[in-house]
């Protein structure tokens, strides 16, 4: 079991080195505009997975795949070349659908843009159906308060007929 930092750099130089590779020794026909986006190497450092995206349509993207699959050999040569470690991790290639998956979100977003802002033109002139504040409150009688009567001394004084209003205490014996 490898240090995790150790696996991290590997990925990093891995990354690097089959993207110089790419780019200045595979002549492929096939292969089209390669981007590598990340590598990932396992912690025994036995396998590597490279992700990478394509610049095209899926005609493009499965040349692309078949031209990498082509160029193992010859990468996994160059990446043990160039790092010097005992045993070269076996590499394996993934097409990245992260940039698609931002893509599909990104329209996700606009459509939803959208539809707010045609909510908020439909808001503009609208008007509430009943009243704006739909919650209902207990009716307060002015005229009520004034008279004294419904308010809570009042109410307390006409339930007691008027009797003297000190607590009671109890006696001890």
């Amino acid at each position: 079991m490898a240090d995790p930092a150790r696996a991290r750099k590997l990925a990093v130089r891995i990354r690097q080195i089959v993207s110089a590779t790419i780019e200045h020794q595979i002549k492929d026909p096939r292969l089209g505009m390669v981007t590598i986006t990340d590598a990932r190497v396992t912690s025994d450092l036995r396998e590597a997975t490279v992700f990478y995206t394509v610049y095209g349509d899926e005609a493009q993207v499965a040349d692309s795949a078949k031209a990498l699959t082509s160029a193992t050999g010859v990468l996994r040569s160059t990446v043990g070349r160039q790092t010097g470690i005992k045993f070269v991790p076996s590499l394996t290639f993934v097409a990245d659908m992260v940039p698609d998956t931002a893509r599909e979100l990104e329209q996700a977003l606009e459509r939803a843009r959208h539809a707010d802002e045609e909510l908020a033109r439909a808001r503009e002139g609208a008007s509430y159906a009943g009243e704006a504040d739909p919650y209902r409150r207990p009716a307060e009688d002015e005229d009520d308060d004034e008279d004294g009567r419904d308010s809570p001394a009042a109410a307390a004084t006409a339930d007691d007929g008027g009797e003297d209003l000190t607590p009671r205490t109890r006696s001890t014996l």
